[in-house]
C-alpha cells in the first residue's frame, strides 16, 4: 500500500452527516488520536457533532461551508448514502472520498442499485422500473400478486414502500409514488432475512463480521443475532454475495448488504449499505475489531483489523417507543445490571416514536442464552 495514501493521528477525518454511525465512527477515531470534523445539515449538537471537534452546520451544497469543512480534513467517509451527488463530487475532486461516490451513488438510489446487482449477475428479486400507473399495471401483471412497490430514492426503515395483495388498488397505491421513479419487485417468501457487515481496503483486502440473523418489527430492525442460525452453506451463500458486491463495486470502506433466506437454503440481496450498519452494531462487543473501527481504519489508507466474531452477541434496538415521554428517559437498571449487556444511547434529545435513540447488546455462551436474556431486558424496559 501506498504510504502516500496512509492518513495517520492526529489528522482530521471529515464525516459528511451528524448521525449516530458518525457518532460512534468518532468515538473510534478519537480514541485513536484522530481528529474528527462533522459536516451535517442538522442543528448544532447532532449524535456525531458532540463527539466530533469541530460540527459545521447547513446545506451539503453550501460551497463556503464545503470549503470550510475541506480545509480542516485530510480524508472524507459518509455516514449515512443520501448525500447530494454534487457533494460528492465536490469532495472527490479535493479530498480522498472513502467509499468513492460511484458505491454512494449507485447504492443511494434503489434503481441504480437493483440495475448494478442485475449487470453484475448478483442474485436479488426480480424487478421493474416503473414511471407511471401503465407501467406500474404491466408490472405487477408480468410479476404477480403479492410484490412490493419501493421508492427509488431515500427508502429506509419501510418508509416508501407499498405491499402489493390481491386487494389493492393500483390507482390508489400509485398516489403515494406518482412523480418519482419507483421499484416494483417480486414477492419473496423469505424465511429469514440475514446480513452481511464486512470492509473491503484500498487493496483488495476482505474481512466480514461473518452472516447474522435480523429480526424486524414495524420494519424497523429491532434484533440482531450473531452469528444468524442458518447453516454453514448459507452463511457461505450470504458471505459470498457480499464479497460480489463489494468487488463490483470496487468498494474501499465498511459496507452492509442485507439479504433474504429461502425455504430451500437459497439467498438473495435485498438491498446495500454504503457504511457501517445497525446490524453490525453487535460487532462492538463481540468481535476482535468492530465495524466502527474497520471503517477508520480502511478510510485512513490502514491494513484491515481482525473481524471474527469471538463471542455469540444479541443486539437490541432502543425506540423513543421505550422512552415514558418524549424527554423523560428510561430507568436503564435492567441494562445496566445485567453483567453481559452494554447500553449505547446516541445523544439524542426527543425521544419520537419509531425513532432509533440506542441499542444494547448482551453477549452470552451461545445465541439462545444471549437471546433469552436481551428479551428479558427488552419487556422489563417496556413500550408506551
Amino acid at each position: 500500500m501506498d504510504r502516500m495514501d496512509v492518513v495517520l493521528p492526529p489528522a482530521a477525518i471529515g464525516i459528511l452527516g451528524g448521525g449516530q454511525l458518525g457518532r460512534m465512527l468518532a468515538l473510534e477515531a478519537r480514541r485513536s488520536g484522530y481528529r474528527v470534523v462533522v459536516l451535517t445539515d442538522e442543528p448544532p449538537g447532532s449524535p456525531a457533532g458532540q463527539l466530533a471537534h469541530v460540527e459545521i452546520n447547513g446545506s451539503y451544497t453550501d460551497a463556503a461551508l464545503l470549503d470550510r469543512f475541506l480545509a480542516e480534513v485530510e480524508v472524507v467517509t459518509a455516514e449515512f448514502e443520501n448525500i447530494p451527488d454534487a457533494c460528492l463530487q465536490a469532495v472527490a475532486e479535493r479530498r480522498p472520498l472513502r467509499p468513492g461516490r460511484r458505491a454512494i451513488f449507485t447504492t443511494q438510489h434503489r434503481e441504480r442499485e437493483k440495475l448494478f446487482l442485475r449487470d453484475q449477475g448478483i442474485a436479488c428479486a426480480p424487478f421493474r422500473i416503473v414511471e407511471n400507473e401503465a407501467q406500474l399495471q404491466a408490472a405487477v401483471e408480468e410479476l404477480g400478486r403479492p410484490c412490493v412497490i419501493k421508492t427509488a430514492a431515500f427508502g429506509y426503515d419501510g418508509k416508501g414502500q407499498c405491499k402489493v395483495t390481491a386487494e389493492t388498488d393500483l390507482t390508489q397505491a400509485w398516489r403515494a409514488f406518482e412523480g418519482a421513479h419507483a421499484v416494483v419487485e417480486a414477492w419473496v417468501p423469505f424465511v429469514k432475512e440475514v446480513s452481511v457487515v464486512g470492509a473491503r481496503g484500498m487493496d483488495g483486502s476482505m474481512a466480514v463480521h461473518g452472516c447474522v440473523e435480523n429480526e424486524h418489527a414495524d420494519h424497523i430492525l429491532d434484533v440482531t443475532i450473531a452469528p444468524a442460525r442458518v447453516e454453514p452453506a448459507t452463511a457461505d451463500q450470504a458471505l459470498a454475495l457480499w464479497r460480489a458486491v463489494a468487488e463490483g463495486l470496487d468498494y474501499v470502506g465498511t459496507m452492509a448488504v442485507e439479504m433474504f433466506v429461502t425455504a430451500d437454503g437459497g439467498v438473495m440481496v435485498n438491498e446495500i449499505a454504503p457504511r457501517p450498519h445497525n446490524s453490525g452494531h453487535h460487532s462492538i462487543e463481540s468481535c476482535e475489531t468492530n465495524q466502527f473501527h474497520q471503517q477508520m481504519r480502511v478510510i485512513c489508507g490502514l491494513p484491515l483489523g481482525e473481524a471474527r466474531l469471538h463471542t455469540p452477541a444479541v443486539m437490541v434496538n432502543l425506540l423513543g417507543d421505550v422512552w415514558p415521554t418524549e424527554d423523560q428517559a428510561p430507568d436503564w437498571s435492567a441494562v445496566l445490571e445485567h453483567p453481559r449487556a452494554k447500553l449505547h444511547l446516541y445523544g439524542k434529545e426527543c425521544a419520537r416514536r419509531k425513532r432509533k435513540m440506542g441499542h444494547f447488546t448482551v453477549l452470552g455462551s451461545d445465541v439462545k442464552q444471549a437471546l433469552r436474556e436481551a428479551r428479558e431486558i427488552q419487556a422489563r424496559l417496556g413500550r408506551r
